[in-house]
């Protein structure tokens, strides 16, 4: 890697607040975005916890990854984490404080537009202090579980994004491909109304584990055998434009 390049900080300038239900917890959830410090990065609260407890938005705080990114340890984690840490990123927003009442961000529709919503009625505000931006001198591949993520030196200015998404030949979603070159208009525009998807019988695994109660398949994409069940596409990949979003 070499530092290419850097850029001023930003955070916002001024808090925006989202409400919802928790897809998982079934939870009345009020989000908060606050402004932040420059240097500081993206920190969650949980205000509904005595002490409040802050957990970064750091590699080291993950203690989960199986169909959705967790903060934390029991009781006091931050899960479904990545709508909102895309949002903030897709906006190129570095500092912010995120306030949440319950141990999930509210799911709205599935995807991350409301988020970026909030985030641009807030304004966002450049800060004194610079981001340096790295790029790659050469490919990195990771390879895990049939799924590769692999890093190119870039060719432009810029972050270009290319997702494949193959399920196998028997699944209801498409094999698809979604390629971008992401700047925050990209992003909030042809990304982050883009829902989180789930094949019928991972629903009905997580119903089984007692998860997602209140949630139907018209508050997100459940694909059956002939498609989405109670909902319709936004865009023929909006599965892969999603996972470009994640």
């Amino acid at each position: 890697m070499r530092r290419h390049s850097d850029r001023a900080q930003r955070t916002i300038a001024g808090p925006a607040d989202v409400w919802g239900v928790g897809f998982l917890t079934g939870a009345a959830v009020r989000l908060r975005f606050l402004p932040a410090a420059p240097g500081s990065g993206v920190v969650f609260v949980r205000t509904d916890l005595r002490p409040r407890v802050h957990l970064p938005a750091h590699i080291a705080q993950v203690t989960g990854t199986r169909r959705r990114t967790t903060l934390g340890h029991a009781p006091a984690q931050i899960g479904l984490v990545e709508h909102v840490l895309a949002a903030l990123a897709g906006l190129r927003i570095d500092n912010c404080q995120v306030e949440l009442n319950a141990p999930e961000p509210p799911g709205l529709d599935g995807s991350a537009r409301a988020f970026v919503e909030a985030l641009l009625g807030a304004g966002i505000q450049a800060q004194s202090e610079r981001r340096p931006i790295f790029c790659a001198t050469e490919p990195v591949v990771l390879a895990a579980g049939g799924a590769t993520l692999a890093l190119h030196p870039a060719e432009a200015p810029g972050l270009t994004v290319s997702y494949f998404l193959d399920y196998g030949l028997r699944s209801p979603i498409g094999r698809q491909v979604c390629t971008a070159a992401v700047t925050p208009a990209l992003f909030a525009r042809d990304l982050a109304p883009c829902r989180t998807f789930i094949l019928e019988a991972e629903a009905a695994e997580l119903r089984r584990q007692g998860l997602g109660a209140r949630t139907t398949a018209a508050d997100l994409l459940v694909f059956g055998p002939r498609g989405p069940i109670d909902n319709r596409l936004r865009y023929p990949n909006e599965p892969a434009r999603h996972k470009v979003l994640d």
